[in-house]
Parts: structure tokens; C-alpha cells; sequence
């Protein structure tokens, strides 16, 4: 049986990694895909856990080689998903799930049209940018782009399956989780995963 792919998106500062993080370490069936970045790492961020460090030109010479499954320009940084990340895992069953960008959850429709998509949104534009500034991570410049770059990246929202606003952290995991449950529970799925017993209960 083939697993569900699970595409998150949100704009920066919704609270998305954390809400993802929480629900991956209570659910052990779903497996985070690690994206490439070309980006420097921030403060306390490691290689190969929360995202592949490479160079422009080495991320260039990987969207040449068509090794990556999805790939976007976000905020003047290239992000992607390698293809090995991906297609093996739900080859085997395994769900996996994409935290990425609108850009990116485009590309992966048009190539998994089943795939599920969630949207963070934050309660207000005042939450979204005093998360921002808590992190203490990012220049003025960088708050004021993202900023801006937000309200484009929250417009896309009507594009994804599933919204949540994350405005009581704990509600916003039990949210997130319950869409997980429910994927799976989809028509198609349970046929798979449980073919024999349904032809037995229907002798």
C-alpha cells in the first residue's frame, strides 16, 4: 500500500516547524522529509536535521541533474525536496510529510494529485510578526521582506485541503493530528489496508 504525502505550508513566523515537530514525535508514522537550502544555517540550526546546507552552485548542479522533486525560489534563498526523500518512503507505505512553500505544494500537486495539504495561518498580522521578531534570529531588513512577502504567501491558503490557524498552540497540534488520522481513514486507503477483511465481510 502506497503512504499518504502530507504537504504544510504557511507563511514565516506561523509557528509551522514547531506545530510539525510536536505532532512527528506523537505520531512515529509519518516520516519529514529534510529539505536542501542554499541558504547559510541560522543560529541553532544543524545539517541534515533541519534542513541539507548546500551552496547555489552546488543546489544549481542538483536542479540540472532533476534531483529534486520540488524546488523554489523563497525569499532570494533556493529550497527543495530531493527525490530520494520522497518517492522511496511512500513506495514502502510511509507516510511523508513536506513542510514547504505555495510554490513548491504547486509543483507536488501536479505530480501527486492526492496529496494533502495544510495551511498555518497565524490569528492576526500582529501575531505573525512579534513571532517573527521573538525568534531573535533575523535582521530588520529580513522582518520587514517577510513581512511583506507573507500577505502573498497567505493568499494561497484556498489551494490546500485543510486551515489551521494556529492561535492556541496545543489546539493547533490536535488539529493537525486528527488530519492525519482522518487521511488515513479515507475510503481508498482502508480498502487497501484491509482488502481481505472487507472481501471476508462480504461473502
Amino acid at each position: 500500500m502506497r503512504g499518504t504525502l502530507f504537504i504544510v505550508a504557511a507563511p514565516s513566523g506561523a509557528g509551522k516547524s514547531s506545530i510539525v515537530n510536536a505532532c512527528l514525535a506523537r505520531d512515529p508514522n509519518i516520516a519529514l522529509s529534510i529539505s536542501f537550502t542554499s541558504r547559510a544555517p541560522r543560529p541553532g540550526e544543524r545539517h541534515a536535521q533541519h534542513y541539507h546546507f548546500v551552496g547555489a552552485d552546488e543546489f544549481q548542479r542538483m536542479i540540472d541533474a532533476g534531483d529534486f522533486f520540488e524546488w523554489a525560489n523563497v525569499h532570494g534563498d533556493l529550497k527543495g525536496t530531493a527525490r530520494q526523500s520522497v518517492e522511496p518512503q511512500l513506495a514502502a507505505g510511509r507516510d511523508v510529510l513536506l513542510e514547504i512553500d505555495w510554490q513548491g505544494a504547486q509543483q507536488v500537486r501536479s505530480k501527486v494529485p492526492d496529496a494533502v495539504g495544510i495551511f498555518i495561518l497565524p490569528p492576526s498580522r500582529e501575531a505573525l510578526e512579534e513571532r517573527m521578531r521573538k525568534r531573535g534570529q533575523d535582521s530588520e531588513d529580513v522582518i520587514a521582506r517577510r513581512l511583506a512577502a507573507a500577505r502573498e504567501e497567505m493568499s494561497h491558503f484556498g489551494e490546500f485541503d485543510y486551515v489551521i490557524v494556529n492561535e492556541v498552540f496545543d489546539t493547533a497540534v490536535d488539529e493537525m493530528c486528527a488530519i492525519f488520522t482522518a487521511s488515513r481513514l479515507r475510503r481508498n486507503q482502508q480498502i487497501q489496508r484491509h482488502h481481505e477483511m472487507i472481501q471476508q465481510l462480504l461473502k
